[in-house]
């Protein structure tokens, strides 16, 4: 080891940094390319570490320009206090502009055999020895995600009853086994290799096979699920599952099989594949970078700017079947924790396994910007407990919950300052953006977040249920959300919601944001206070268009200056029954207006409970609903009681998201 290292001092001494004395903007520039003199970020890295050593009283930045290429990583790469900047001092990891540098964690498999395996014709590689007992959930050929081999090849089957062995009959009580439809579950090769991926409310469960019995058809599992294996919450059925990485599912083209026995990995081709021209990886990392600094000493203007982060995946500990919710507890691929004033620019994060990027304790005005962060085992980017003023804004996020369904597009945990505004978040298993993580009327610092100017789209897909476009919880004091175009989210069975305050969600303005094509409504609050919903739109549910799920001795929220058009479904859903919360000024209409009633009371009864006083039933003209066009036409009966037109023109990226 003494040796290498003097060779790495060796190298250094002899590298040629380029020093601009004349600007005051580059103190330095380290140039890494596979071919040049330095050619890891270790290397890097250290340099940058003398450089600051060497130039204690420097002002302006050290530039790390990676040039084209893969840069493979074997752990994580480990930043600092010491690899950071200063008050001073600027660090920049950035790609060369019009070049692709990418940051790997990816771990090409070589010595592939073409085979034929109980009349199959597959390709095979053992896998190196760190992976003899390693469960791992991607397989990436020529940059694609493959599929593991699964049963049913499409669709769920049912479990039929669950086995509760603590006899406790809560629902968030886990089940060690079940009963199956006989023929669904077999006595399949390699038994205990095989993964159930289950579904339930609002989250996934994964756990393998212990044992099978076919007389009785029973499953016993290798640890408890997360929750108890039933299907919705009026128990009717049992929960819904697949099995995963089964040898007997290996047929279709472009799955692969985990043999944890013989230590290989198998895979059945494409048509047009070749061995010779075909990139094969799996992950070898859980994280790609971890910056951490202490309370004391905190890492200090860091900045990733024009690069490609791929390859990494994180798996729950032994024993652990998945998260109560949002799969928070998996890291971001990209990890800050104790950092100022970092984060990354125009940069790429994807076919991760993991959360794609995540902000941690300790941390301020940390950024994620411009950014696209896609194909997420879990959810895409984490503000974590702890951290605060963070941005996250202009970014492309999208195709998530792929290993864990509840993973969410943006997670806002105990975070308060925040700003998650101009982002795309489409096409996720589970909820667009999630504030808070405290249930109820607790302390909370989940206060003062900004949720602006997304498009939140292809949320939910009928997966999992309980969920929302935008989901808040608990007392978020100075939180809006405004100016959000929310569409297309549909649960599995109760809660695909456009906005959803769900426990305790307090002092939240709701404001001129447009929701549309949801399952069980555009909005819906379970229970919180003095919340102020005002000059939204809300269209085109399918079951209610609003609800309210709890009575509370306090008002539960003003609902003003709002227009609900439907044409299926009931307007109210739920309870409305002790009259604490005030509506008025609001727009109702469905084009048969028969079907407008107020739990079953018309609108001048209604009134008589003080309600809507001032609202009206007419069709408020928009300009094309067809084209989902919601602007309103001039002369919109909407205009005349206060309603103020919604300009959602600069909803989304206000800037190309990702590489320049």
């Amino acid at each position: 080891m003494k040796t290498i290292c003097l060779f790495i001092l060796a190298l250094l001494s002899t590298v040629f940094i380029y020093l601009n004395p004349s600007s005051a903007a580059d103190l330095a520039n380290i140039e890494v390319s596979p071919k040049g003199d330095i050619q890891t970020l270790q290397l890097a890295k250290i340099k940058v570490q003398e450089i600051k050593a060497n130039n204690p009283e420097a002002e302006g930045t050290i530039r790390v320009t990676l040039r084209k290429g893969v840069y493979h990583l074997n752990e994580a790469l480990l930043l600092g206090p010491e690899d950071g900047g200063s008050e001073k001092i600027q660090v920049v990891y950035e790609g060369h502009p019009g070049e692709k540098a990418i940051i790997s964690g990816g771990l090409a498999i070589l010595g592939w055999k073409e085979t034929k395996k109980d009349g199959k014709r597959l390709w095979v590689a053992e896998l190196p020895d760190d992976f003899r007992a390693k469960v791992f959930r991607e397989f990436y050929v020529n940059g694609d995600r493959a599929e593991q081999a699964r049963l049913p090849e499409e669709g769920l089957y049912y479990f039929t009853e669950v086995i509760d062995v603590s006899g406790e009959d809560k629902w968030s009580n886990g089940s060690l086994g079940a009963k199956f439809v006989e023929g669904d579950i077999r006595d399949f090769k390699n038994l205990n290799d095989v993964e159930i991926v289950a579904y339930t409310r609002w989250i996934e469960s994964r756990q393998r096979i212990e044992s099978v019995d076919l007389d009785s058809n029973t499953v016993t599992f290798d640890r408890r699920s997360t929750f108890r294996l039933e299907d919705t919450r009026k128990r009717d059925r049992f929960g819904r599952y697949y099995l995963e990485n089964v040898w007997e599912g290996l047929d279709q083209p472009g799955e692969w099989y985990h043999d944890f026995q013989e230590v290989k990995i198998y895979y059945l081709p494409r048509v047009g594949e070749k061995i010779s021209d075909s990139i094969l990886e799996i992950p070898c990392v859980e994280q790609l970078v971890r910056v951490i600094g202490s309370e004391n000493e905190p890492v200090r203007n860091l900045t990733f700017n024009n690069l490609v982060f791929e390859r990494a995946e994180w798996t729950y500990p032994e024993g652990d079947a998945g998260s109560v919710q949002a799969a928070f507890e998996t890291p971001g691929a990209v990890y800050f924790e104790n950092a100022l004033e970092s984060g990354l620019e125009h940069c790429v994060v994807r076919e991760v396994g993991d959360y794609g990027m995540e902000i941690g304790k300790g941390c301020s005005d940390c950024f994620v910007n411009a950014s696209v962060v896609q194909d997420l085992g879990a959810g895409g980017i984490k503000l974590g407990h702890g951290s605060t003023k963070s941005t996250v804004a202009d970014c492309t996020i999208e195709r998530g919950s792929r290993i864990y369904a509840s993973g969410v597009g943006v997670w806002v945990g105990n975070s308060g300052h925040n700003a998650v505004i101009h982002n795309e978040v489409r096409d996720f298993f589970y909820t667009g953006i999630s504030v808070g993580w405290s249930w109820g009327y607790g302390p909370s610092d989940a206060v003062d977040n900004n949720i602006s100017f997304n498009h939140i789209h292809q949320i939910g897909q009928g997966l999992i249920s309980d969920m929302g476009g935008i989901y808040t919880l608990g007392i978020a004091e100075g939180t809006q959300l405004s100016h959000n175009l929310i569409h297309d989210v549909s649960s599995y069975s109760y809660g695909g919601w456009g906005i959803y305050p769900d426990e305790g969600s307090t002092h939240i303005l709701v404001e001129d944001n447009v929701v549309y094509r949801t399952k069980t409504g555009g909005f819906h609050q379970h229970y919180g206070k003095e919340n102020t919903i005002r000059n939204n739109i809300f269209a085109f549910a399918v079951e209610q268009q609003l609800q309210r799920s709890r009575e509370e001795d306090h008002k539960s929220f003003d609902f003003v200056n709002n227009i609900v058009y439907f044409d299926q479904g009931t307007l109210l859903g739920s309870t409305w029954k002790n009259d604490q919360w005030f509506m008025d000024k609001n727009v109702y209409w469905n084009p048969d207006p028969s079907k407008i009633d107020f739990k079953g009371q018309s609108l001048e009864e209604w009134r008589k409970r003080g309600h809507d006083k001032n609202s009206i039933v007419v069709d408020p003209l928009f300009v094309d609903i067809e084209r989902d066009d919601y602007r309103l036409k001039p002369d919109s009966p909407a205009l005349e009681i206060g309603f103020n037109p919604i300009d959602l023109s600069q909803v989304g990226p206000r800037v190309r998201s990702g590489l320049y």
